[in-house]
């Protein structure tokens, strides 16, 4: 088992930089695109305004028409402009008087306008060319100077706007990640501990119990044979823990296993070494004796290990059953291992994979991650829960390629 966020972490890392590029390459050209076509529809009525003035210049325009041309198009106008005359002098009088959409203080003297009303034309000139307004299509009457409207301003200002709201997004996603990714490594390395610990316990354990009937039984020949077999079973039991953590993280060896052969020798392994509180307790294999699979045995029998005890923990009654039921259905072999204990909530089923989750009180939460691990990464199959009734039991589900 790899303990380092590695590839995958850098990936989900890469990912997130180019959905923040996207993101933001995205909004700056919609929006490009969209304070585009509003400037060129500014310029459009201001064009149009430009053309009413050299049509209202027109001494044979009646008053009729200059209230339509003022009603339909002045009105219209919705951003800063200001009319000036060819020499870039504002208008103040008559009916062309074109200083629309802008703030001006009131109190104000003539000159003091005057001198502001420059100065903004200096700054409308600095955003667009001005227009110009010709008589008899020659010399140049008017210049319209105009800038961009609120809605413009307002739609430049915002895909920086939403490019910060990304960049807040990513980083609060990064380091939510990575927080995740601590906090998972930590629940790793705590649970490899413990299971570490637990896996050296239960032999160990047993080691010092047949250690003190040596003592016991010394003058008993028959006693000290069958206690050295199960010193020398413990012993084995060492050697398979040492077998499988050298395996974790490195490619196993898939070979041809008999599963009734190796159901059996976890069974007799835990009927020997379980409390005298769970002597009730039956584990049924019903399957043909004679079907083989192909797998890591150390590893495999670490899955079925974690299942018992998982299904011990669960059994809260003296009449506990585990039944391994096995069937070749298509492709697959079909592996069903079942309880009647306490049941898992249906919301926690996804959970109970996850690495550091765990109900029990004193539990590590890595049984069942390392379980999944086992069977898809390395055996390239399937676990999951079939079935689970709160208060009936539950029925954990391997399928093994052919």
């Amino acid at each position: 088992m790899k303990m380092s966020g590695g590839p995958a972490s850098f990936n989900i890392k890469i990912i997130l930089l180019i959905l923040g590029i996207a993101i933001a390459g995205g909004t700056l050209f919609f929006t490009h695109d969209l304070v585009q076509r509003l400037q060129e529809r500014e310029r459009q009525i201001a064009e149009l305004y430009a053309k009413s003035l050299e049509y209202i210049a027109d001494p044979n325009v009646n008053s009729f028409d200059i209230t339509f041309i003022f009603e339909n198009i002045v009105k219209r106008i919705d951003f800063p402009l200001i009319l000036t005359d060819a020499d870039d002098n504002v208008i103040f009088q008559g009916f062309d008087v074109g200083v629309r959409n802008l703030e001006i203080d009131t109190s104000l003297t003539e000159d003091e306008l005057q001198e502001f009303l420059q100065e903004k034309v200096e700054e409308l000139k600095k955003q667009h060319a001005p227009i110009e307004v010709t008589f008899d299509g020659t010399s140049v009457w008017r210049k319209i100077y105009y800038g961009d409207s609120e809605l413009v301003r307002s739609l430049i200002l915002f895909p920086y706007l939403q490019i910060s709201f990304a960049i807040f997004f990513i980083l609060i996603a990064y380091f939510s990640f990575s927080y995740m990714k601590k906090t998972e490594q930590s629940n790793i390395w705590v649970g490899m501990a413990k299971e570490t610990a637990h896996q050296l316990g239960t032999p160990i354990s047993s080691l010092m119990g047949w250690a003190e009937m040596l003592k016991l039984y010394h003058n008993n020949p028959d006693k000290v044979i069958d206690t050295a077999d199960e010193i020398e079973n413990d012993l084995s039991r060492l050697n398979k823990v040492t077998q499988r953590f050298s395996k974790i993280g490195s490619k196993p060896e898939l070979k041809e296993e008999n599963l009734f052969e190796l159901l059996t020798r976890i069974i007799n392994y835990f009927n020997r070494r379980l409390p005298s509180s769970s002597q009730n307790l039956k584990m049924i294999i019903n399957g043909p004796e004679d079907l083989s699979v192909k797998i890591n045995s150390e590893l495999f029998e670490w899955v079925i290990e974690n299942l018992v005890k998982n299904a011990l923990d669960a059994i809260e009654h003296k009449q506990g059953e585990i039944i391994f039921r096995y069937y070749i259905e298509g492709n697959f072999v079909h592996l069903e291992v079942s309880d009647n204990g306490k049941g898992i909530e249906y919301k926690r089923r996804k959970d109970i994979f996850r690495p550091g989750y765990s109900t029990k009180r004193r539990g590590w939460g890595l049984g069942l991650s390392l379980t999944k691990r086992i069977i898809e990464n390395y055996h390239h199959g399937k676990i999951f829960v079939k079935e689970s009734v709160i208060g009936k039991g539950t029925t954990f589900k391997i399928l093994l390629q052919k």
